[in-house]
């Protein structure tokens, strides 16, 4: 078997983990995206929107699409922040905990089932190599 490079392992995957959730979510009229979305906002003080692309590792236009559309789905509500008149705040509806609720059972669910099946051991590998990459293209190490 020709060796695999270590890119096409992450991206592969992500896509099965991604397929995974959106399959899951699917059941519950979600995605993944709406699932990640509703686990980054602070469930009791909202989150600002400032804040929640970097929280998730998205850029703005790719966040404003996915918040708009938990607006419409009655998940979240805007307020303005009362410490910052220019910025806003995200809360949750009580619809929005609901589903927020199933996507952090899920969630637990999935990392369960991988720490019954892999040692401790080689899942604080994982992280460490995850840190690295992560530190090698922050910091802008590889190109």
């Amino acid at each position: 078997m020709k060796d695999k490079t270590i890119d096409y392992v992450l991206r592969t995957t992500w896509l099965a983990v991604n397929k995974m959730y959106n399959e899951q979510g699917a059941k519950f009229d979600s995605t993944m995206a709406t699932g990640f979305a509703l686990l980054s906002i602070d469930p009791e003080k909202g989150t600002p929107s400032t804040s929640l692309g970097p929280k998730m590792g998205m850029e703005a236009t790719s966040l404003s699409r996915i918040i708009k559309n938990l607006e419409k789905q009655g998940l979240i509500e805007r307020k303005p922040n009362p410490k910052d008149g220019r910025g806003v705040l995200i809360y949750l509806t009580d619809f929005g905990k609901q589903k927020r609720e199933i996507s952090r059972d899920h969630v637990l669910l999935f990392n369960e089932a991988v720490r019954e099946n892999i040692s401790v051991e080689k899942i604080n590998h994982f992280y460490e190599v995850a840190e690295v990459i992560n530190d090698l293209i922050s910091n802008k190490k590889i190109y």
